[in-house]
């Protein structure tokens, strides 16, 4: 115990004399019921942009995947393994979700190696260059546009990036099928760490769109 992080232990210690003593009612339930969630979440695992965090989420409230740049790669079944893919057809098929939200979010680390793989070495690893790689073309789309500059590169492929990963989404059958009988809807979102803004993607245009924030101008 004595090598555990302090900073957690600290955390833990404000989370139990907190939030779990005011919502311990909340948490005897789920244990003994399980867990309902009526939305999943495929998010990044960059530690600015928890989705619980974003959308001020109860416990059980959203199912959360997080992974490197928040990608959904296209529905494979073979004999490799498959976290995201995985977790997908929990939620779907066993949660029977009835939301899915790919969410992306602005300054991106792995959007960035993915755009800049000589400036930004993916990693020295086995794992995450290849995980990259599922974004190679659109990110040499982006690349070779002369007239936008790094920050604008950047953004753009965070943005396409989610519409790539949806795609992805509806070639898995669960998702397809559901989606086509309207018990499944599935969305985009990006979330920008630095103004807190939300952008969700309209479906019918494709474009992404400011959310209202409900906070009124005061100035």
């Amino acid at each position: 115990m004595s090598n555990f992080p302090e900073s957690l232990l600290q955390g833990y210690q404000t989370f139990k004399s907190g939030r779990y003593t005011r919502e311990r009612e909340r948490y005897v339930e789920l244990a003994a019921s399980g867990q309902t969630p009526e939305t999943l979440v495929i998010a990044c695992c960059d530690s600015r942009a928890a989705p619980e965090t974003i959308f001020n989420a109860v416990p059980g409230e959203i199912f959360v995947v997080r992974n490197v740049a928040n990608i959904v790669p296209p529905y494979k079944p073979d004999d490799e393994y498959h976290s995201t893919s995985a977790a997908l057809e929990f939620a779907v098929q066993g949660l029977k979700v009835k939301n899915i939200v790919v969410m992306g979010h602005g300054r991106c680390g792995g959007i960035q190696a993915a755009l800049n793989p000589d400036e930004v070495p993916l990693s020295p690893g086995d794992f995450i260059g290849k995980w990259m790689e599922l974004l190679s073309e659109p990110a040499k789309t982006v690349s070779r546009n002369e007239w936008m500059t790094d920050a604008e590169r950047q953004t753009a492929l965070e943005r396409i990036s989610i519409r790539y990963s949806i795609a992805n989404l509806r070639t898995f059958p669960c998702v397809e099928i559901l989606e086509r009988k309207e018990r499944l809807n599935v969305y985009g979102a990006w979330f920008d760490i630095s103004s807190g803004e939300l952008w969700v993607l309209n479906s019918e245009t494709g474009d992404f769109e400011l959310a209202a924030d409900g906070i009124a101008d005061t100035g």
